[in-house]
């Protein structure tokens, strides 16, 4: 609404109106970050003490499961149509002599399936935390999303880390995936690992984290004095042609006094070196910090002597620490938008709505360092002038650009590892005259609407993040009228007697009804329902998609820094 002032009345006069919503409305799971939704009534936060009290459980409508029991695999999916799991403490856990005789362990939520089939392009995936009494690895499959966070596609808790396992694993966490396979993987220098993923993924990029390759150079290089170590970090990242790092990596055997790791190490250049990654789609990464990022977390949460089961608790709390930023960043997209810079610029303007704040940032950056970059002849040859960094001003990338149908591609790479255009390609796009950036250079992934996207599980059901609405209208029905009903009768014996009567005898028909349900649907009765006859009184509730079987033997077994270098995980 716009409104002006008329002098001549002192009144004011509104000249403008829209009707419409003129803003990206919110998603439900963020609602509560409106200033009209923070104070929660004290009915809501009744609700919230009576549904902890009940031991409800809110589960996923879709949730996979997967267990390696002695050699064989079973895989459980699960689809749950918005069905409610009350459980008393003593029956939502596993006993854990039971739960520790599975052999390897693999789950993914809801959300964790979402998230995979939009931005699982690229993963880390790495074993070196150790939980519960036998300091299983834990394994966590992690990503970027498209505020380029740290988001999880699955998690499992081996029992050993053999090429058996690890071929288990990744077959079963493809067809969780509905086998949809990643363009690009980042583990850790684990040999049976690194065999697994050739033989499940052989299709797949396989990179070695460097994080970790820098850890063993320091070990083994660090005695021959820190140039050469130096000399290695530069092998690792500073040379853009192959032959440059052959000759420096010459070089540097004459540097060392033993050459056995440096060898080893150069036999797997491809998958670590950075000239031979300028086609690797990466996003940028280049370790598995996410992975261990994420497991440092959760070991402040976790204690070895932790069973399977409160285990998974603690997962799921970590989990949810780190989606909240997520639900945040996706609520600040919507309120905020990103600071630009220079606001008469058309492209800046046009992908100020379309990317994440983060994702803008990194191309505002690229886009001023193309308003200093210089074409020499013959076109498109492009230098970026840095007076920070004089050996820059030689440095030229070769840019091929068709005005007609407005394509753009640099010998740099960027768009091709990180999905960004790099400032090179954006000096050759302003020069042609194309003010606005080709719907074809915008991927999704980094964009506000990444998540508008319906995903389908392996049966070609639509996945929802929140299945249980239904479920969860129904019972906030419920409990508002229970709350009303309590608050009066309260407040004498006699009604509060007459309420606590019925409620008692309401419990025991619902019971009854619910066991009936469950029988008919073939589901397993948990603890409470049921006589004690029916039951026994060791009976323990197992899920149904779960097989538990005694485990078997242990098997053998100053100057410009680059969008990468700034907003990958710091590894280098």
């Amino acid at each position: 609404m716009g409104i002006c002032l008329i002098k001549a009345t002192g009144k004011y006069r509104v000249h403008d109106f829209v009707s419409e919503h003129n803003h990206i409305l919110h998603s439900p799971d963020t609602s509560y970050l409106l200033s009209s939704q923070r104070k929660i009534s004290e009915v809501q936060a009744i609700e919230i003490e009576l549904a902890d009290d009940s031991g409800i459980r809110p589960r996923a409508a879709h949730e996979f499961i997967g267990a390696h029991v002695g050699g064989s695999s079973n895989l459980g999916y699960t689809h749950r149509d918005h069905k409610n799991y009350l459980r008393s403490k003593r029956q939502r856990d596993l006993m854990y002599g039971e739960a520790e005789q599975i052999t390897n362990i693999f789950w993914a939520d809801a959300k964790m399936l979402i998230d995979y089939a939009l931005f699982g392009d690229v993963v880390a995936f790495d074993t070196t935390f150790g939980t519960n009494k036998e300091h299983r690895p834990l394994g966590v499959f992690v990503g970027f999303n498209h505020f380029r966070e740290t988001t999880v596609f699955g998690a499992a808790l081996l029992y050993d880390e053999t090429i058996e396992s690890f071929k288990w694993l990744f077959e079963t966490f493809l067809a969780t995936h509905c086998n949809k396979e990643p363009k690009t993987i980042f583990t850790d220098q684990d040999i049976a690992m690194g065999k697994a993923i050739a033989e499940v993924m052989p299709n797949v990029w396989h990179g070695l984290c460097t994080w970790h390759i820098t850890e063993n150079a320091t070990k083994h290089l660090l005695c021959d004095g820190l140039e050469v170590f130096r000399a290695f970090k530069a092998c690792m990242y500073e040379y853009k042609e192959e032959a440059e790092f052959e000759e420096a990596f010459s070089a540097l055997r004459g540097k060392v006094s033993k050459g056995t790791w440096l060898d080893s190490i150069y036999a797997v250049k491809e998958k670590w070196a950075e000239c031979y990654m300028t086609n690797v789609f990466s996003l940028g990464m280049r370790s598995t910090q996410l992975s261990e990022s994420f497991n440092k977390d959760l070991k402040d949460y976790l204690k070895c002597t932790m069973d399977i089961m409160r285990f998974f608790k603690q997962f799921e709390r970590v989990l949810g620490l780190k989606r909240q930023n997520e639900t945040n960043n996706e609520f600040d997209s919507k309120e905020k938008l990103p600071r630009i810079k220079m606001r008469r610029t058309p492209l800046l303007r046009q992908v100020g709505q379309i990317y994440t704040s983060n994702i803008f940032e990194a191309f505002q950056d690229e886009y001023e360092w193309s308003t200093a970059a210089i074409i020499k002849p013959p076109e498109y040859r492009v230098v970026i002038s840095d007076p920070e960094n004089d050996s820059s001003i030689n440095k030229e990338y070769q840019v091929f650009g068709d005005p007609l149908i407005e394509t753009v591609s640099c010998s740099c790479k960027m768009f091709e590892r990180l999905g960004l255009l790099c400032a090179h390609a954006l000096k050759v796009l302003d020069t042609m005259n194309i003010k606005l950036i080709p719907r074809k250079y915008i991927l999704k992934r980094w964009t506000r609407e990444a998540k508008a996207e319906t995903v389908q599980d392996t049966s070609g059901r639509t996945i929802l993040e929140d299945p249980r609405l239904d479920v969860t209208r129904r019972y906030k029905a419920l409990c508002q009228k229970f709350v009303k009903v309590a608050s009066g009768a309260s407040n004498f014996v006699e009604s509060s007697s007459l309420l606590e009567n019925g409620l008692n005898n309401l419990s025991v028909e619902v019971d009854k009804l619910l066991l009936s349900l469950k029988r008919e649907r073939g589901e397993t009765p948990l603890l409470s329902e049921g006589t004690a006859s029916e039951q026994g009184s060791t009976q323990t509730y197992v899920p149904n998609n779960v097989t538990l079987k005694p485990k078997e033997g242990k098997k053998g077994g100053k100057r410009r820094k680059s969008w990468t270098e700034k907003f990958h995980d710091k590894d280098s």
